[in-house]
């Protein structure tokens, strides 16, 4: 082989090894990257989401008639098809270990859904979602639950008032990947510690940091007030009276 076909060589080959470095590196960065989720959706980054995104979205929802107030009760997955709904209360996984309530879907206000798919959107420019653990609560079922828990750090004290569950504009809410698993956050829902206020100085898992900024940043954006002592709480700042008969249906 003369001098010329070796340089040639030697150029193929390097080039090769450049490339297949290239290919190497995507390869093993790409299954942890979905969209703006990194690291199986535990940290994120944000992409923008403009005005008329967001009013193209609500307008172009729902596959139901819209309510000509923003009082009325709606079933949430009636406007916002792609929210993942897991009441807590509609089984035993809470801090009560009972039952509260008999139905599994999501009643809120209109106005306070119209927010919630802001929030939605926003998520999904990134690849995660919203998903919902509590959302309108019986004022009964407020009861059972003050019974098991009377601090009302927690728990509002249906004695002295009613939650803001029972008047339909609070949710409880984590994040969700694209697959519909939860991400990680800094606790499990109805922690009862100070792990589950808003300071995460004492989260040691940052991406679970990352993830209840993230969470509270959007939810503010559209229109939320975030509860101080849960990161999973969040109440609409447009206010409403409390639902005494409203019931349900699945």
């Amino acid at each position: 082989m003369d001098k010329k076909t070796r340089a040639v060589a030697l150029i193929v080959c390097v080039v090769g090894f450049t490339v297949f470095a290239v290919l190497a590196f995507y390869v093993a960065t790409s299954g942890r990257r979905t969209g703006g989720v990194l690291t199986e959706g535990r940290s994120v980054r944000y992409s923008p989401v403009t005005e008329s995104d967001i009013t193209q979205s609500v307008d172009s929802q729902p596959p139901v008639s819209v309510p000509e107030s923003n009082d009325e009760m709606v079933r949430v997955r009636d406007f916002i098809p792609s929210v993942r709904v897991d009441l807590r209360y509609a089984g035993k996984r809470n801090m009560t270990g009972k039952k509260l309530y008999d139905f599994n879907e999501a009643y809120l206000r209109y106005g306070t859904v119209k927010k919630l798919l802001r929030a939605q959107k926003k998520l999904e420019k990134d690849g995660m979602g919203i998903q919902i653990w509590d959302a309108y609560r019986p004022v009964q079922a407020q009861k059972k639950l003050w019974s098991v828990c009377p601090n009302s750090a927690y728990v509002a004290d249906p004695n002295k008032g009613y939650s803001s569950h029972s008047r339909g504009n609070a949710v409880d809410v984590t994040l969700v990947d694209s697959d519909g698993t939860e991400m990680v956050m800094p606790t499990d829902f109805d922690n009862l510690t100070k792990l589950a206020d808003r300071d995460y100085s004492d989260i040691d898992d940052e991406f679970a940091r990352e993830n209840a900024l993230l969470l509270e940043k959007t939810m503010k954006s559209c229109g939320f007030v975030a509860y101080k002592e849960e990161w999973w709480h969040f109440v609409d700042s447009d206010k409403y009276g409390v639902m005494k008969d409203f019931i349900p249906q699945n």
